[in-house]
């Protein structure tokens, strides 16, 4: 399907880099950017809440002067990851930041987003949201959002379980709009694949942990370059939502990640282990994709690398 104007034309590859909370900072996202496919990162990453003004003014004013000085280089759009909920006290501020700033794409997490989709419409923006099944997406499209972000299997974080062969499928037949696949994605081939499914861009996030720019520990960035899909544990223990999560992060946090007890989601407690480990900041996401992950480059030089495995498949593919 066709992408939305601001995507057109300003891609290397048909990648958006995933928000990611506390990883995803300025300098990863002017470094995604730069090199062609979309950057982006949560609001809340901005703290305290007068920091996101800061945030946005320094990316497009980087972003705006690197187009000027290499007009024959793809510079892409950049995104703003939004948690739609009322235990978000920050969402009406962040907005408003993001709506004096034209953010172009605000991609929306959990609530369907009508409010968000009026504001981010009216200077000519686009919204994305994520969702893990058919029934969210279908929220979604009522409320008018420009693309559905499919979390599928394998995905970091919060993802879903059903497989991208379904619901990017599924999802199709009913939405003539953009639609992004996430789930164990860390090559440019895989954004191919993405494509040949029905998939417009691909959504990828735990690769780009393990970048210089990204703001993650070195242990987390070695741990992703030394881990396998096996060594993923998916449990709703640590934010009672289910998610992705690193074995050897849990392991460190003193727990047995074979052994975990199921959220207790009035209290979001760690079960017997006693552990004051911190899901995202001690306990570490990731998606089933590590096991392609070998090194830990600058982005240019991974983005560089997708896209030399994305027309090189694409090449064999056409015979």
């Amino acid at each position: 399907m066709p992408l939305p104007a601001c995507l057109e034309g300003n891609l290397r590859i048909p990648v958006i880099g995933a928000p990611m909370f506390i990883v995803s900072g300025p300098e990863l996202v002017i470094a995604q950017c730069k090199a062609g496919i979309v950057g982006s990162f949560p609001a809340l990453n901005a703290r305290p809440q007068e920091a996101l003004d800061q945030w946005l003014k320094q990316i497009k004013e980087e972003l705006s002067a690197y187009a000027e000085e290499n007009p024959d280089q793809p510079v892409a759009p950049y995104a703003v990851n939004q948690i739609v909920h009322m235990s978000n006290e920050r969402l009406m501020a962040d907005m408003e930041t993001c709506v004096k700033h034209e953010v172009p794409i605000i991609i929306t997490s959990l609530r369907p987003p009508a409010e968000v989709v009026e504001a981010v419409h009216s200077y000519g923006g686009v919204v994305f949201h994520d969702v893990i099944n058919l029934r969210h997406a279908t929220k979604a499209i009522e409320q008018g959002v420009d693309g559905i972000i499919t979390v599928c299997a394998g995905a970091g974080g919060h993802a879903g379980t059903t497989s991208p062969f379904a619901l990017v499928k599924e999802v199709r037949e009913m939405f003539d709009g953009t639609i992004i696949l996430s789930g164990s994605m860390s090559m440019g081939n895989d954004a191919l694949a993405a494509e040949a499914i029905g998939a417009d861009l691909a959504y990828i996030g735990t690769r780009f942990i393990a970048t210089k720019e990204a703001n993650a520990p070195a242990g987390y960035k070695e741990m992703i370059v030394e881990s396998k899909s096996a060594d993923i544990v998916y449990t709703s223990l640590f934010t009672g939502v289910n998610g992705s999560y690193l074995k050897g992060s849990v392991e460190n946090a003193g727990m047995d990640p074979d052994k975990l007890a199921e959220a207790n989601k009035n209290t979001m407690d760690f079960g017997s282990s006693g552990s004051e480990a911190k899901a995202w900041k001690d306990i570490w996401g990731a998606g089933q994709g590590v096991g392609s992950c070998h090194d830990i480059p600058g982005v240019p030089e991974l983005v560089f690398r997708m896209e030399s495995e994305y027309r090189g498949a694409r090449d064999r593919l056409a015979g």
